[in-house]
């Protein structure tokens, strides 16, 4: 069976308190409709063709060490380093709250040395939210105001931190059973436009393909599939594109867990990935210590040269 996010480890998720982006026809065009179309998704700047996604597991490694690597030419490794990860809880009063752990406090409150060395190197830092086994999830808020107090959180988050974006993985939360709400048409839809509003600008919204909200955000509107930056295949070890109908460049169709996959299917995975011409390569669970033939594996196939390490 292909391998997705872990469950969140219990003892670090504890329940939080309740208190808690053309020529001028086009431009003089968008002045006459004003705010009818909202700008194009934030994506991971770069002006490479595909993009390397990077998930660190900060409970038990450290996020700076996807800065040890570089390509041989200097360049950067990973395009975007997502610290996994935040969760949604339920507060006491039943509206939803994000949570921190310690670990990932710790990754945020370091972040001179966890987070600002990959932003100088060009790589973008976003934080991974993720469901929690409670009654909160990112598909059944009950309105858009809870959706949006949700996102004020998480913006707060991002701007104090000095953070690029934000993930969205809806794992570990059992809609319609137990006692949880039930998924909704719109909650992910209210979620991902409060989202867009609060955070800063060229933010990343980018989502890992599972779940209810997945499926949600696959049928909203265009407008609102617009403000996705990219969408990636959750299933690690496996090479298949999300159903998601955006053009190529914002998908990821390859999934590798560097503790699982050999560097010859991360080799395989990549050369597909640039044969096929999707945008984004998604690679798991980066451990400390050298794993530089696994990161050149895709490394030489998507930018031509190897990865080096700089423990």
């Amino acid at each position: 069976m292909a391998a997705h996010h872990p469950t969140p480890t219990p003892s670090l998720a504890r329940t939080a308190p309740p208190t808690r982006m053309l020529t001028a026809l086009v431009a003089a065009l968008l002045v006459m409709v004003g705010t009818m179309f909202a700008p194009p998704p934030a994506q991971a700047s770069s002006d490479r063709k595909h993009k390397s996604v990077v998930y660190v597991e900060v409970n038990s490694n450290e996020l700076a060490n996807a800065g040890k690597y570089q390509l041989a030419n200097g360049g950067k490794a990973f395009d975007v380093a997502i610290i996994f990860a935040a969760n949604i809880n339920s507060g006491t009063d039943g509206n939803a709250v994000l949570h921190l752990n310690e670990r990932v406090k710790w990754t945020l409150e370091n972040a001179e040395t966890q987070i600002r060395p990959l932003q100088a190197k060009g790589t973008k830092v976003t934080l991974s939210l993720l469901g929690n086994h409670q009654k909160a999830g990112f598909a059944n808020f009950p309105n858009q105001q809870a959706a949006a107090q949700f996102a004020t959180q998480v913006a707060q988050v991002v701007k104090q931190y000095g953070l690029d974006g934000v993930d969205i993985d809806d794992e570990w939360v059992s809609y319609g059973r137990n006692g949880v709400p039930a998924a909704n048409d719109k909650s992910a839809v209210w979620l991902v436009e409060s989202l867009r509003e609060q955070l800063p600008q060229d933010s990343i919204v980018s989502l890992y393909y599972i779940g209810a909200a997945a499926a949600q955000l696959r049928n909203a509107p265009n407008h609102v599939a617009d403000k996705i930056s990219y969408v990636c295949n959750p299933h690690y070890g496996t090479y298949s594109a999300p159903p998601f109908p955006r053009d190529m460049s914002r998908v990821g169709a390859a999934a590798i867990d560097f503790s699982r996959q050999s560097a010859s299917t991360i080799s395989e995975f990549a050369q597909r990935t640039a044969n096929d011409g999707y945008g984004y390569f998604v690679t798991y669970n980066l451990t400390a210590g050298d794993h530089s033939a696994a990161v050149s594996a895709f490394t030489q196939k998507l930018y031509g040269q190897r990865a080096v390490y700089q423990g």
